[in-house]
């Protein structure tokens, strides 16, 4: 009976382990951007393996990180139901640099407004092809048109910073990651009425489910100017609460929900190749174990109206540029 026990135990860690893995999509970014990009940062020095961990075990990484980080608004299937509207297609409805430092002890999370004008390069396409490059064009609108790569190339384009990693996640992952954590906790100073985001919300501390805590990321016409800049607020609260729940839920000791949480991540995300495994993941992760959420820094890239068009941002200089020049 004991053995039958150990087997079984061990074919159903099997499954889980390989269900989680082919959940990730993996994009070729490295692949299809070649080296005409912002030049690496200087490694830093590896931390050594745990104690007590196989001696083959490469050590952890310690050095500067950034990761290109977007929220994808497809419009297709499950998304759908939770707001993604009657369009076809998908867009980077959220975008945010995370800049990990050396060490990895604290962290910067940029968030670049949707609604941006900046000049988006030609981008390859994977059928082939490129796109052609376009000036005063949306920000978003890099993912619409060419995908991750163009996203990517448009994000090294206007920060000069080179992005290590990319990870993508849609309306349907979040709102699960929510679900599996069993809600966030927010707090809004304002009341929030948003018909189109379906959120209605008094002022006050809310203990939020996915959906709810998903038309809260997305929402923008019930608060301030309606613009994107509003909603950025919201978002960048989110993720800090986020941070909080994960690392007070105490999901090493529960492996049913962490297989919740994981599977609820991995079922709606794409990264780039270097990522693409949950071995690759689990290193990112176990390299900043000791990253607090007390030590994320949340910042938007400084932007002013644009002149030509009122409804739309630029960046604002130098302040944008400094920003930047201090992630290289």
């Amino acid at each position: 009976m004991l053995a039958g026990v150990v087997v079984l135990g061990t074919a159903t860690a099997g499954w889980a382990y390989w269900h989680l893995n082919q959940n990730i999509t993996g994009v070729d970014i490295d692949g299809a951007l070649g080296d005409d990009r912002p030049a690496r940062p200087a490694a830093g020095p590896a931390e050594p393996a745990a104690s007590g961990s196989p001696a083959t075990a490469p050590p952890l990484p310690s050095g500067a990180l950034n990761l290109l980080v977007l929220g994808s608004d497809s419009r297709s299937g499950a998304n759908r139901a939770l707001g993604g509207g009657d369009s076809e297609g998908a867009r980077s409805d959220t975008a945010m640099v995370v800049h990990i430092d050396a060490g990895r002890g604290s962290a910067t999370v940029v968030s670049i407004p949707r609604d941006t004008l900046v000049t988006r390069p030609s981008c390859p396409l994977a059928s082939g092809g490129s796109t052609a490059p376009a000036y005063q064009a949306m920000f978003n609108t890099a993912y619409e048109v060419g995908g991750p790569v163009c996203a990517v190339k448009t994000v090294e384009a206007m920060t000069g910073v080179r992005m290590d990693h990319y990870l993508e996640l849609d309306f349907t992952g979040f709102a699960k990651l929510v679900d599996a954590l069993g809600g966030v906790t927010v707090t809004t100073d304002q009341d929030i009425d948003d018909d189109q985001s379906h959120l209605h919300l008094k002022a006050g501390t809310h203990r939020l489910d996915g959906t709810r805590a998903l038309a809260l990321a997305r929402t923008r016409h019930g608060i301030g100017d309606g613009s994107d800049l509003g909603r950025i607020g919201l978002q960048q609260q989110l993720v800090t609460a986020l941070l909080k729940e994960v690392s007070s839920t105490g999901l090493l000791t529960d492996p049913a929900r962490l297989y919740r949480v994981a599977d609820a991540v991995t079922g709606s995300l794409t990264t780039d190749t270097g990522l693409d495994s949950l071995p690759e993941l689990m290193r990112l992760g176990q390299s900043l174990k000791d990253l607090p959420d007390g030590k994320v820094r949340t910042v938007m890239m400084p932007v002013v109206q644009a002149p030509s068009d009122h409804n739309r941002v630029v960046a604002k200089e130098p302040a944008a540029g400094d920003l930047w020049a201090s992630l290289r």
